[in-house]
Formats: structure tokens, C-alpha cells, sequence
């Protein structure tokens, strides 16, 4: 038996301005801090022993998973990896996703940030948001860094990395993953086989703590919202 928790970065500073954010690498709010901190509190009531940590190479992210490990009192390093960023936004990176609505349609705006193999226009490299111009992923090559992304390009870079790096580790051991909206919905349909059209309606909270119960091969046997009170309305799957 082995324990994979999946957590949602806290609240970013994008968020709360509900902006679209993707691969631009913002930071938790004060409220954000306060979700990871109380996400730590929800994982070390279940004394579980979290034997391999991930996270994205966001700053979001990482820092929602340091607060974490300062909760546990874990001081073991986290592994980092672009494959677990964000979905790009491409050229709606940065819009106010209610300004957006306005201007082209409630519609067209849900079509672009939940359908499964649509993308929005491609990021001008121009732009100061394009991740090229983004010092967190200057070592990155350049081939790796897309321009814009539909979920099912994320889910394809995501799935890939969890089956390559992660899943080895499931066998009887624990893993927690700080990741991003999209990177965790994308993992969700692949453990929980959630159907192409019925993967936009999968809310991911910020900061709540989803942990998955697996069995012998990784079978699912259970799983639960730590913060029950935020998670009461969501469907897991």
C-alpha cells in the first residue's frame, strides 16, 4: 500500500487578480501561505510519511511545498520539473479572465481554458510573459518551451514525466505532488480515467490536499479531500 497526495499550489498573487497566469512565475498571497501552512496541518494529522516530494519549477508551487515540509518538519530536498508546470495560455497570459468574458465571450473563454484539445493563439515571443524571457527557465531548451498548450498538451507532458519518475516510487512508498491547476487535473484523468469531455468540469481548489489511497499495481482503493468543509461540492471524479 502506498499513499500519492496531489495538492493545488496555495493562492497566487494572479489568482486573486484572476488573471491568466500558466508558466508565469508568480507568488503565494497571504492567504495562499495560509492554505499550504493548513494543507501541511491536514497531511500531518494522517501521519503519513512522505517519502519523495515534487513540485514544478514555479515559484508558486515550490513555496507551497515549503511551507509544507517547514509544517512536517521535513527537511528532504524536492524534486523539480518543467514536465509538472502550468498549462501556457498562450496570448491570454496575463488577461483578466473577466475582461477577457467581455470582450469575447463567456463562451469562447470557457472553451479556451477547459476544452481538452483546444489552444488559445500562440504567445508572441515578444512578450515579457513568454517563459523564453522568464529567468526561471533560462536553462531550459528552448524546444521544451511551448508557446501555448491545450490541456491535452499538458496532460501528455505530465503523464509522460509521472510515468517515467513517479509511479516507480508508488510500489510501497509515499509521494506528495505541488503542482498547478491543470498539471493535477491532467494526473486526475489519467489515475481516476476520466473521459475527454468530462475533464472541464474537475475543479482542482488551491491548497486542499487530495490524498489517493493505491493498492498492489497502483490499483486505487480510495480517496478524499483532506479540508473536508472546502470540498464538500467538489466532484473528485
Amino acid at each position: 500500500m502506498s499513499f500519492l497526495i496531489l495538492l493545488r499550489h496555495g493562492q497566487s498573487t494572479w489568482n486573486l487578480e484572476k488573471r491568466f497566469t500558466g508558466w508565469v512565475d508568480v507568488d503565494l498571497t497571504e492567504k495562499g501561505e495560509f492554505e499550504a501552512k493548513k494543507a501541511g496541518l491536514l497531511i500531518k494529522e494522517k501521519n503519513i510519511e512522505i517519502n519523495f516530494y515534487y513540485s514544478s519549477l514555479q515559484l508558486r508551487a515550490n513555496n507551497t511545498l515549503r511551507i509544507i515540509q517547514e509544517v512536517l518538519n521535513d527537511k528532504k530536498t524536492f524534486s523539480r520539473a518543467w514536465q509538472l508546470n502550468e498549462r501556457h495560455y498562450g496570448a491570454l497570459t496575463g488577461f483578466n479572465k473577466i475582461e477577457m468574458s467581455e470582450k469575447i465571450g463567456k463562451n469562447k473563454v470557457y472553451e479556451l481554458r477547459r476544452s481538452w484539445d483546444i489552444k488559445p493563439d500562440a504567445l508572441n515571443k515578444d512578450s515579457p510573459f513568454h517563459p523564453i524571457n522568464i529567468e526561471t527557465y533560462k536553462s531550459l531548451p528552448k524546444e521544451v518551451i511551448p508557446d501555448s498548450e491545450s490541456l491535452k498538451d499538458t496532460y501528455e507532458r505530465v503523464t509522460k514525466y509521472f510515468e517515467k519518475e513517479i509511479k516507480k516510487k508508488l510500489q510501497d512508498q509515499n509521494v506528495l505532488i505541488s503542482a498547478h491547476g491543470n498539471s493535477i487535473r491532467a494526473l486526475c484523468k489519467k489515475l481516476f480515467n476520466i473521459d475527454n469531455n468530462q475533464i472541464s468540469s474537475l475543479e482542482i481548489p488551491t491548497g486542499n490536499p487530495l490524498l489517493i489511497e493505491l493498492g498492489a499495481n497502483s490499483k486505487l482503493i480510495k480517496c478524499e479531500y483532506l479540508d473536508k468543509e472546502r470540498a464538500k461540492n467538489l466532484v473528485i471524479f
